[in-house]
């Protein structure tokens, strides 16, 4: 898994709306916290994306972009933000082309749910890995916040 200090992998995912985003454009814009989770819809995975949609307002006030991954298609990621009002970028990764490059996947499928703060030269900063518990990733997220 990477940690901080390697450096971000690109790649290229479809949103929740069905159109193609890349690392590297998000990147162009400024720092990103790129979080994966195992699936759409269940409950610690529901909680997290809520906890990010809470604070989206002020992670985008200090100039990070939120991108929220897992293996479901677009189809889940729209029916997933429209049910819950989330405001981060979800993206699909079927392939696991992410989940793998990030190191991120286990056996039989599921994904670790690890949420990484990316500087704008593509270097990770922090890192937290915490599968069952959102505390964690809601620390890393505020403190990104505060610092940016």
């Amino acid at each position: 898994m990477l940690k901080p200090g390697d450096t971000a992998p690109d790649f290229e995912l479809t949103t929740a709306d069905g159109n193609t985003l890349s690392l590297a454009d998000v990147l162009d814009t400024g720092p990103a916290i790129v979080a994966f989770y195992p699936a759409d819809f269940t409950p610690v995975c529901t909680a997290q994306a809520c906890m990010m949609r809470d604070h989206h307002a002020r992670l985008t006030e200090a100039g990070l972009r939120v991108l929220a991954i897992s293996p479901q298609p677009a189809d889940s990621k729209a029916r997933f933000r429209d049910k819950h009002g989330l405001a981060q970028t979800l993206l699909a990764d079927p392939d696991r082309t992410a989940i793998n490059a990030f190191g991120v996947g286990l056996p039989l499928g599921l994904v670790r749910r690890a949420t990484f703060l990316i500087h704008q030269d593509g270097v990770i900063k922090d890192r937290v890995v915490a599968d069952l518990r959102v505390g964690p990733h809601r620390r890393l997220i505020e403190t990104a916040a505060a610092e940016t």
